[in-house]
């Protein structure tokens, strides 16, 4: 068994390596210059868009939930524990540089995010119960030009998601919430797992719309709850500010390693800083990944392109916003590079957590394991549904996705009780995995990306007057 989980650990590590990286925000930059940069030139009005009234109604178009709605389930599913331990362990592992990495990739995931799910808009139907079904395996089957191709890649990639679901979706998170709540408060693993099951079995049962509804309060209000909370610990640390934020550039585009002083134990370098902040802002984010497409295919909207603008801002939240909350809290506290009592660097939800304590005491300590907890149990909902329709689509029909609903509630408990690297592990794959016929799609399709945005950007135009 340990052999088994060092070789699948070994694929983990090069699944996710520099070429699956390059691969992510290559394609990032490439579609992002294909596009004419209006990713960016449009985010002021994306934003906008997003903060609506009129995102939170169904008036406009066809759907199953509000624009809003479909953002913030896409949401649940992406701000998660890598926002709070992710984070964490990019500055101890690549220095406090690689939160400017994390920037850079985001910038360019925009642009992936927007083309993944515009498109999952435009290729999505209607199944058998009236309900829109969508996401890249509908846009590969039926957008793709030579169909073996596109039903290979489509296929792949729903088996990927179902897999990935289980796990980074499920058993992680839910490992997350019961592990820190015994940490914090010395609640047992499995009242934590009885506790968290049964309220995912209550939301998920009554399918997309009671999650969307839940996904549409808990979302807001979790974000701001811990952007609130760190921004208050900024401002108490504010002394530190100027040399936290100037480390952060000198560690991010630093020819030399730097070493000592506000770092600790720990020596940064460009490259090392490289690797890690895109590594976890990719993992955070998921722009390119395809699984908020899945999501975004139930809007109710009247243009692909609309909507794909609203689901964009899901990376700008969730990197640009939330992840350099956590950054700038530990860049701040003077953490970093702190060791334990037995010698060891301190990282992960650990660094966070002292973070916040340089400031609030234990006060501290509780709002970010309230926020792991409310982050993760998000992310179960959100992937749930990714995994679903992925199921649906696998097995032609919707008829299963009542017993997949069940399944998928039960192994949350397995994965709040038990420690299974392997099944981890082999979900990180299949995560990673899930990128490469997404990626392959939006290449093939980059050209028609392009002209839907430039054809919108004539209505866009036309509103504004």
């Amino acid at each position: 068994m340990d052999k088994l989980n060092e070789i699948v650990k070994l694929v983990d590590d090069f699944v996710w390596g520099p070429v699956m990286l390059v691969l992510l925000v290559g394609t990032g930059i490439f579609l992002t210059v294909r596009t004419g940069f209006l990713p960016w030139r449009n985010l002021p009005y994306a934003i906008k868009s997003t903060l609506s009234k009129e995102a939170r109604k169904k008036g406009r178009g066809e759907g199953d939930v509000s624009p809003f709605s479909a953002l913030t389930t896409a949401l649940a599913a992406t701000i998660g524990t890598g926002n709070i331990v992710g984070v964490a362990t990019a500055m101890v592992s690549g220095g406090p540089g690689a939160l400017v990495w994390m920037w850079i990739s985001a910038a360019f995931g925009l642009t992936s995010k927007f083309s993944e799910c515009m498109l999952a808009i435009k290729y999505r139907e209607k199944n058998e119960k009236g309900e829109m079904s969508g996401g890249p395996m509908y846009t590969m089957r039926k957008a793709i030009k030579w169909k073996p191709l596109g039903a290979v890649l489509g296929w792949l990639f729903a088996l990927f998601a179902v897999v990935a679901s289980f796990g980074i979706g499920n058993m992680t998170q839910a490992n997350s919430i019961s592990s820190s709540m015994k940490e914090t408060w010395s609640v047992p693993t499995w009242v934590t797992g009885a506790v968290i099951t049964v309220l995912a079995l209550v939301i998920i049962v009554g399918g997309i719309k009671t999650i969307s509804k839940v996904s549409s309060v808990v979302v807001p209000f979790m974000a701001i709850f811990y952007v609130v909370g760190g921004l208050v610990v900024i401002a108490l640390n504010y002394k530190n500010i100027p040399s936290g934020i100037a480390l952060i550039f000198q560690c991010a585009f630093s020819v030399k390693a730097v070493s000592g002083g506000v770092l600790g134990t720990i020596t940064a370098s460009m490259l090392n800083g490289m690797r890690y902040g895109v590594a976890r802002g990719v993992f955070s984010n998921e722009a390119g990944m395809g699984s908020a497409a899945i999501t975004a295919a139930a809007a109710t909207t009247d243009h692909p392109v609309r909507q794909g603008y609203i689901n964009m801002t899901g990376t700008f939240w969730d990197t640009i916003v939330v992840c350099t909350i956590t950054g700038l809290t530990i860049a701040s506290s003077g953490v970093l590079g702190s060791v334990d009592a037995s010698g060891k660097l301190v990282t992960g939800s650990a660094l966070t957590i002292s973070a916040f304590r340089t400031a609030l005491g234990p006060v501290g300590g509780w709002l970010v394991t309230v926020s792991i907890a409310l982050f993760a149990f998000s992310t179960i909902l959100g992937w749930e549904y990714h995994g679903e329709k992925a199921v649906e689509y696998i097995m032609g029909t919707h008829k299963f996705n009542m017993v997949y609903r069940i399944i998928f509630s039960l192994v949350i408990y397995v994965g709040a009780t038990a420690t299974l690297d392997l099944v981890w592990n082999l979900s990180d794959i299949a995560n990673a995995l899930m990128a490469v016929p997404n990626l392959i799609c939006m290449l093939l399709l980059s050209g028609e990306i392009a002209k839907d945005m430039k054809d919108f950007q004539v209505i866009l135009k036309e509103e504004k007057k």
